[in-house]
């Protein structure tokens, strides 16, 4: 006994120190001073080796035009529609222009969220349907008995011995409606020695079973089954009509975002075309500045009257002034540009100059990678006819296609529909049930050539229908008082109230929103008609000024003074251009229809390659150009514009738009 007892305190001392090493981490011992220094990469598991292409962006990235750098450069002449066709198909993440990849990537919209929604194993459509699939279970088991009991006649003078092995099988259907079918196959073999069995060598059962329940109150019923689903508890709603709402509000919060996208971009094209503009203007008054100060340096060099000290200093500071904002104008600087929620939700015209900063965003918001020998160029010109929207139908439109109101009504759609369930929970369960089992015993489970007598095969006594048996009946079952069942039917109608109470408001919200859009359109076509009268009355000043000059008529400072508002009316000329085409855009995004406006269409996708298109990638275009010469012509249509070199800047085409704008002007009124 003392030799058991040593061996067992001997084990139970083994097997404390393996538990306590177990639980003892792998990390490597280090010293105490060292510790917090020393983080070896097998411990944490640190990720070594490199890379792939997928998981980083190549490394032969393009360095970032400077001013210093701006000779010999190309253009990619761009349309609104092109740069829109290409940022679809080159972006699955439907990025903007305030940094939320970075920022919060969680709340980024991708061109996968509606299939993972649709998709998700615990709530989605087809994890609800499967509620409703047939299900097969099966269960073998063997058993061993050995066991002394309290009874002189079992077993053996009450050793029983033995071994009972069993094998059930069944196959389950839930149908819409909440009925449930069961077929069920049971065989079980007993063998033991109990000196009064009948047979020696064990005997076998089978039976086979039927079964139909169907509830009658609670549960019961299609529509609460495809609400909440067969397996539904108290608060807990996923049946398919839910799943449905789920995924169609993912489908909306989707073309949600890629409304914003789209809005995006096409804020970032005006943005870069106005930073063209605004560089035409300041090139060209620095131009016409250094003009100045070359005939103000020359009469100072040989003393003649208008060469004074004074007049060639203000001259040249005239012209540096200029110099400066037309480099500020081609680099610009990172400022937070036109985008979405930036004053309005469509987005509020910030006119930033920056050719490079802005060709940058527009690259970004496309997804197209810089490219070091050439700039974008927008081509398309802002609209300049008078659009006038007829207010009732604008309000409809708005009303009945803005993604947040259909999202929203979504929403409402499925607080009823919880709604619906919670209350059927206020009912008792009673269950209606009926099983009809057909049982064989025998003392082989199938004999082929037994003798044929009686409980010689199990499957024969089956067949015989000598046992049959039956079971029908009601199942009962009440909470007092229902206290849980009414509170979630209290929840659901709060919950109910709260999302009408919340497209009340929206629909208030989208009114709001889309009577300051419409007011914009009117604002922005008069200033842009009083800032196209102000530039032709600022070229007249500098015309008239600059004549008088010659006469000794007026001081210096006028001439310059005049130069200085001619090259403001020029970018503020322009800047109201571009307004009114973001306006025209703001509206069409308030009342829903901006897509349609864009020509952009969306669907389900149904296989990888419309999930993923092609990416668009952009090549060098045929007839790229360097740098055309210096003109003299007034502001002229983009599409002839390149960054300008850091000695000779852009200097406008011709007249063409200006002379186009007094053909516009008379142009019909049109309602969209």
């Amino acid at each position: 006994m003392n030799q058991w007892n040593r061996l067992g305190s001997t084990t139970a001392v083994l097997l404390a120190f393996i538990f306590a090493w177990g639980c003892r981490g792998t990390r490597p011992a280090v010293p105490a001073a060292r510790e917090s220094a020393v983080i070896p990469a097998t411990v944490w598991n640190i990720r070594t080796e490199p890379l792939s292409d997928d998981e980083i962006v190549t490394q032969s990235a393009v360095a970032p035009r400077t001013l210093k750098d701006m000779a010999n450069l190309g253009r990619w002449e761009l349309g609104l529609q092109e740069a829109v066709r290409i940022a679809l198909s080159n972006s699955p993440v439907l990025r903007d222009l305030g940094g939320s990849v970075i920022r919060s990537p969680e709340t980024a919209m991708t061109a996968m969220d509606p299939a993972v929604i649709e998709t998700d194993p615990r709530f989605g459509v087809e994890a609800a349907l499967s509620e409703f699939d047939a299900r097969i279970d099966s269960d073998f088991s063997s058993e061993k008995i050995d066991r002394r009991l309290n009874n002189q006649t079992a077993g053996t003078l009450g050793f029983l011995n033995g071994q009972l092995n069993s094998w059930d099988t069944g196959l389950s259907k839930r149908t819409a409606y909440g009925s449930r079918f069961t077929v069920a196959q049971h065989i079980d073999h007993d063998l033991d020695n109990n000196v009064a069995n009948t047979f020696p060598r064990g005997a076998w059962n089978v039976w086979y079973q039927a079964e139909a329940r169907h509830p009658l109150l609670q549960g019961s019923g299609l529509q609460f089954n495809q609400i909440a689903g067969p397996n539904s508890v108290i608060g807990n709603y996923n049946g398919v009509m839910v799943a449905r709402v789920r995924a169609d509000v993912s489908l909306a919060e989707f073309e949600i975002g890629l409304r914003d996208f789209v809005s995006d971009v096409e804020n970032a094209y005006w943005d870069l075309y106005f930073a063209y503009r605004d560089l035409d203007a300041k090139v060209r008054a620095r131009d016409v500045a250094l003009e100045t100060w070359r005939r103000i340096e020359a009469l100072n060099l040989s003393g003649r009257r208008g060469g004074e000290a004074e007049r060639e200093a203000q001259a040249r500071e005239q012209f540096f002034r200029f110099e400066a904002e037309a480099q500020d104008s081609l680099a610009g600087r990172p400022l937070d540009g036109t985008r979405t929620n930036n004053g309005s939700l469509p987005g509020t015209f910030r006119g930033l100059p920056g050719v490079l900063v802005n060709e940058r965003r527009l690259r970004l918001i496309m997804n197209v990678p810089p490219d070091a020998g050439r700039l974008i160029l927008p081509i398309d010109e802002p609209p300049t006819a008078n659009v006038v929207f007829d207010w009732p139908t604008v309000t409809t439109e708005a009303l009945s296609r803005r993604g947040e109101l259909r999202r929203q009504r979504l929403m409402v759609n499925r607080a009823e529909l919880e709604l619906t369930a919670a209350r059927n929970f206020l009912l008792p369960q009673l269950d209606m049930f009926g099983r009809y089992r057909v049982r064989g015993f025998g003392s082989n489970l199938l004999d082929i050539d037994g003798d044929g007598g009686r409980f010689d095969n199990a499957y024969q006594d089956l067949t015989s229908g000598d046992f049959n048996e039956w079971q029908a009946g009601l199942e009962y079952s009440l909470p007092v008082g229902f206290r849980q069942a009414r509170a979630a039917e209290r929840n659901a109608n709060l919950r109910l109230s709260r999302e009408r109470a919340l497209l009340r408001a929206q629909q208030e919200e989208v009114l709001y929103g889309l009577g300051l859009a419409v007011a914009e359109v009117d604002r922005a076509y008069l200033v842009m008609q009083t800032n196209y009268n102000r530039y032709l009355a600022a070229t007249q000043q500098v015309e008239a000024v600059e004549a008088a000059y010659e006469k000794d008529g007026v001081e210096l400072i006028a001439v310059l003074d005049a130069q200085r508002r001619l090259a403001e009316a020029g970018s503020q000329y322009f800047r109201s251009r571009t307004e009114y085409a973001l306006s025209l855009k703001n509206v069409h995004f308030e009342k829903g229809t901006l897509l349609d406006y864009l020509g952009v269409v969306h669907a389900e996708a149904t296989s990888a390659s419309s999930l993923f298109p092609a990416p668009v990638v952009i090549g060098e275009p045929a007839g790229v150009n360097a740098v055309p010469e210096l003109g003299s012509d007034p502001l002229g249509p983009p599409a002839q514009k390149f960054a300008p070199t850091p000695v000779e800047m852009i200097k406008p085409g011709d007249a063409e738009i200006i002379e186009n704008d007094q053909a516009k002007a008379a142009a019909p009124v049109t309602r969209r």
